[in-house]
């Protein structure tokens, strides 16, 4: 199995992964939609943090299931732990060195659907309110 390292932009925060990543996804969810990443899902297994998680910010919204950590030096998002697999993260695939995104096919998850369940969320958040 491949070995890949990545980092944020300014190197504080590093990682390796270990899968085969054979296709990547884009999420319209508000979120995702606005740091228009590109993001692979691996099991939690496959993902170490190998310098910087100290550095590391989280943000949670809507149903704080899902964790979403950026670097809190240069502020790229790196990888999260998904709501809807919460044994897996997607990983920002932008964020892998000397990878060739450009080179896989995309598909589109939905996540704009996915049930708004915060009684404090802005109007802009999609999805169904419960």
């Amino acid at each position: 199995m491949p070995t890949y390292h990545g980092s944020c932009h300014c190197g504080a925060v590093r990682f390796t992964l270990e899968a085969d990543i054979s296709d990547a996804y884009t999420c319209d969810c508000s979120l995702c939609t606005k740091k228009n990443a590109l993001m692979a899902a691996v099991h939690e297994s496959q993902l170490k943090i190998t310098a910087g998680e100290h550095k590391l910010g989280l943000y949670q919204w809507n149903a704080r299931i899902a964790k979403h950590y950026f670097c809190l030096e240069c502020g790229i998002y790196t990888f999260h732990r998904k709501r809807s697999m919460p044994d897996h993260f997607s990983v920002n695939l932008k964020a892998l060195d000397d990878f060739d995104w450009a080179s896989l096919p995309v598909r589109a998850a939905e996540g704009k659907g996915m049930a708004v369940v915060d009684p404090s969320a802005r109007e802009t958040w999609l999805g169904p309110r419960t």
